[in-house]
């Protein structure tokens, strides 16, 4: 058995950590201050560098030794910061997160989120001070009279919160501790850790970023958003036409009073023919001043490292249960989409910064700008982005897990899904272009809306609303979907079955394609094919909000990431399952494609962006062959993936 070193570090930047952790190192001010570690059950030691104390050696040698399994909560920041300043230290195949364990086993991610949901003891709880002295020690501070008119205060400026902040670094190796003791009954499948190495190499790796594009789409923003503001002015007579409160009474006083200024508010007086022409024109410039967003803009400027890259735009298992990323910092998860002709052009066009030729050009600056933001992401000098992306990927899983053979059929012939869908529902041919193409789009939104058990509400979001059909027509279009998919109807039903029977007599329970429920530590747990646990925490049988029995169970708040009581029914585990499934699917074409020599830089829900050397020995064709390669668990599922080739990333 392996002995375990536990490290945690206090460290100082003038670059916020909000960008980053190697947008934080990359400063010529970052330094660690202090370093606390224990092995194995010792007692926690607390290494003050700000002293001048050195290393001890039986630290440095643990650091070194690969019998010695290195762990840290969001060890992703300590490798970085050690890398960079102790490098001959680090040997990163030895390192593991237990913020990751953490993930896995369904809890939040911070430290004392975990160690209060885990219910430690309050010895093992993480210290609350600290908060107030990292506050005090680990960022600049703005110079007064006061302090003295200095940047940063040193352990010296005040010598008993530093003792109480030593104090601190050592409890966390504490907490720490007994979190991975208390979550390791549920190692993660091997594959997991590579994975998490993986990312690591991705996140360190980064994205390169078209700075001259980036700043100038900023300048442009701004200019254009003067620009409107100014003919505002002239139109209201307002001091601030861009002020809710101001706007909505200028509104009132011109017959038209309104409790909101939101798109839909603003989109309905626009749609009024009686409208009157300056009513209408300041309502125009209110609806393009609301897309003059350039967030993403900034937030690339504000991440840019210098080495010209972005990194750290991933989180490892951000979400629980499915276990798939999370975007951070730029947040490439939710990059708007592009739709222009010519987008050489109008990148062109926003880098000369003539406002006024844009304008002309593409009319809506605001929407322009949106639609470019994914083209600042450039491959390096001599490169290219290949770029693929799954086909369909979670209905094609859904219809593997739950053997809906007809749905199956019609990905391994190459058929349209929405077309192979409406024919089915409806049994009549459909073809995209051709004989009853207008019912295709009645099978796509049953595609994307009921395969989780979703009803008239699930079609209405997913874009039912605009085909024009009544709540009873719509209620028809679920009706047809269920009947010509009965075995994933009866895959919502077999889970909900299985969960709730386990949860009752503590037995396992084998759904389908290598699907077992069991229980253990009185946490439902979902075995996926891959080997990956789903883990569902305290499950048990209760009531949901309409007071009929339901299975719940403790799950992470979006708000606050603490627990709180959840339900989950036959077609939600479905989802979660389906989700996950395909989560691994990518996992496993990542290391395909890594393994292939296709470097990986991005990734997008279902898509990977591969910078690669700007030849034909690296095409797209390979890419996608390796990518939708089976492996044994996966054998069976029709995986498909399309693509392109460029020398920035886009929507195609």
């Amino acid at each position: 058995m392996c002995r375990t070193l536990y490290i945690d570090l206090e460290t100082y930047s003038d670059n916020d950590i909000k960008f980053g952790v190697h947008k934080y190192v990359d400063t010529d001010t970052f330094e660690i201050m202090l370093l606390a570690y224990a092995i194995d059950d010792d007692e926690p030691a607390v290494i003050d560098l700000m002293a001048g104390e050195a290393l001890p050696e039986n630290l440095c040698r643990a650091m070194t030794d690969p019998t010695v399994l290195k762990t840290a909560f969001n060890a992703s920041f300590e490798l970085t910061c050690l890398k960079k300043a102790m490098p001959e230290l680090i040997a990163e195949d030895q390192w593991a997160c237990d913020m990751v364990l953490a993930r896995y086993h369904s809890y939040g991610a911070g430290l004392g989120v975990v160690a209060k949901a885990l219910g430690l003891p309050e010895d093992k709880q993480k210290d609350a001070r600290g908060k107030r002295l990292i506050q005090y020690f680990c960022k600049p501070v703005r110079p007064t009279k006061k302090n003295e008119g200095r940047t940063r205060n040193l352990p010296e400026h005040a010598p008993e919160d530093w003792a109480v902040f030593k104090e601190y670094c050592r409890q966390d190796v504490v907490t720490e501790r007994a979190i991975r003791k208390a979550l390791i009954w549920l190692r993660p499948v091997n594959e997991e850790r590579d994975l998490w190495f993986l990312d690591q190499k991705i996140n360190s790796r980064g994205v390169a970023l078209d700075m001259e594009l980036v700043e100038a789409a900023i300048r442009t923003s701004e200019t254009y958003t003067e620009k409107l503001l100014e003919e505002a002015r002239e139109l209201t007579g307002l001091e601030n036409p861009n002020s809710v409160s101001q706007l909505k009474e200028w509104l009132k006083l011109n017959g038209h009073p309104v409790s909101s200024l939101d798109k839909e508010t603003v989109d309905s007086l626009l749609s009024d023919n009686r409208l009157h022409p300056v009513l209408r024109k300041v309502l125009g410039i209110r609806a393009k001043l609301g897309k003059t967003s350039i967030k993403k803009y900034m937030a690339m400027r504000d991440s840019i490292c210098r080495d010209g890259r972005a990194h750290d735009l991933f989180q490892f298992y951000g979400a629980c249960r499915t276990g798939r990323w999370a975007g951070r910092n730029i947040q490439l998860q939710n990059l708007p989409r592009n739709y222009l002709e010519d987008l050489d052009a109008a990148r062109e066009t926003v880098k000369s910064a003539d406002v006024e030729w844009l304008e002309l050009m593409y009319e809506n600056v605001s929407d322009t700008l949106s639609q470019l933001i994914r083209t600042a992401i450039i491959p390096k000098p001599g490169h290219k982005f290949v770029v693929a992306d799954f086909s369909a990927i979670e209905a094609r899983v859904l219809a593997w897990l739950a053997n809906e053979s007809w749905v199956l059929d019609a990905f391994c012939q190459g058929k349209d899904i929405y077309c192979a869908t409406a024919s089915k529902m409806f049994g009549v041919p459909v073809e995209k272009h051709g004989a009853n193409s207008e019912l295709r789009q009645k099978g796509k939104v049953a595609t994307l809306a009921c395969g989780y058990g979703g009803g008239v509400a699930a079609l209405k979001s997913m874009g039912g609303d605009k085909l024009g059909l009544s709540d009873q027509e719509l209620q028809k279009i679920v009706d047809d979907w269920r009947e010509a998919s009965p075995h994933i109807v009866r895959f919502w039903k077999m889970l909900e079955v299985a969960a709730s029977q386990c949860i009752r007599q503590g037995r396992p329970y084998n759904v389908g394609i290598k699907v077992r429920f069991y229980k253990q530590k009185g946490h439902l747990l979902l075995r996926l094919p891959s080997g990956r646990i789903l883990v569902y925490l305290n499950a048990r049988i209760g009531e949901n909000r309409f007071g009929k029995e339901s299975i719940v169970y403790d799950g992470i708040a979006q708000t606050t990431g603490t627990l709180e009581k959840l339900e989950t029914y036959g077609g939600k585990l479905a989802e979660n399952l389906t989700q996950a499934v395909a989560r691994d699917c990518l996992a496993e074409a990542m290391r395909a494609l890594e393994e292939a020599g296709y470097p990986i830089v991005a990734h997008i829900h279902d898509e990977v962006i591969c910078e690669v050397p700007d030849t034909p020995e690296y095409s797209l064709e390979e890419a996608v062959e390796v990518m939708t390669r089976n492996v044994p668990w996966n054998d069976g599922l029709p995986l498909s993936a399309a693509g392109f080739e460029s020398h920035y990333y886009m929507k195609d």
